[in-house]
Formats: structure tokens, C-alpha cells, sequence
């Protein structure tokens, strides 16, 4: 598999930081998200942890991202507290972005190697939700 790359949204992985560095607080938000919806608005959030689960900074960000009437993303990126730079989606999340957004990019990396990937180069070989629903062709 060649994963072509992207280029890279830098004042999206700085809404991150900045989300995670003023609003990440204790145990409960260690994670920030940002994505960038398909009218150039972005849309940032913070995990909700808890002993039960919880869910993750991306999860929150579909539902908050519809909730501001952005129902399309075009780019996300997740952003670890205490400076710990970005973060890959977990497996859950992946799964869930692909199924929402299937054409997603999504910023990965660290350092000097971050960049910018399609959510199906995450989860190759994918089960795709969408397609095993009664009614699809």
C-alpha cells in the first residue's frame, strides 16, 4: 500500500494545541480535536474520559461539528495535553471516521514527520458500515 500524502493544516493542528493546552484539565480531558468542516470553519473539542469509557476527543467532534450545522469534514487532527503534539485515532475512532466522513484526511505524525493521510489509509482492508445496511446496493 503507498499512502500518498497531503498537505499538512498547520493553523488546524495550532486550534488543537491551543485546545489542549487551555482546556485539557486533570483526568477527565487529556485530548483536544479539531477539524475543519468543508466551509472552511473549524471545529474544536476535548474528550469526556471516565472510568466507564468515554468518549474520544473525535467522537465528540462529529456530534459537535453537527451541531454547529458543519456535517461534512474535509480534515481532522487530534492534539494530546501537556504538550504531547498529535495524536493518531485510536482503532474505534478510525472506524467511526471512516464511516461518517469516508474521504477524511486525517494529520498524523510527530515532530518533523507529521503529515497528512486519507482515513482509509488508516484502516486498510476496512469494513465499511454503510455497506452491509439493508437497502444498499
Amino acid at each position: 500500500m503507498t499512502t500518498q500524502t497531503h498537505p499538512v493544516d498547520h493553523e488546524l493542528i495550532q486550534a488543537a494545541a491551543h485546545v489542549a493546552r487551555t482546556r485539557c484539565r486533570g483526568d477527565n480531558h487529556t485530548m483536544a480535536a479539531a477539524a475543519r468542516a468543508q466551509d472552511g470553519r473549524i471545529v474544536t473539542t476535548v474528550n469526556a474520559y471516565h472510568f466507564t469509557g468515554g468518549p474520544c476527543a473525535e467522537m465528540v467532534l462529529i456530534g459537535a461539528a453537527a451541531a454547529q450545522g458543519a456535517y461534512e469534514l474535509n480534515t481532522i487532527v487530534a492534539v494530546g495535553d501537556r504538550d504531547r503534539g498529535v495524536v493518531p485515532p485510536c482503532g474505534r475512532c478510525r472506524q467511526v471516521l471512516l464511516d461518517y466522513f469516508p474521504s477524511l484526511k486525517v494529520i498524523v505524525g510527530e515532530g518533523d514527520r507529521i503529515r497528512t493521510v486519507l482515513i482509509t489509509d488508516l484502516l486498510p482492508e476496512s469494513y465499511v458500515w454503510a455497506d452491509h445496511q439493508l437497502g444498499a446496493e
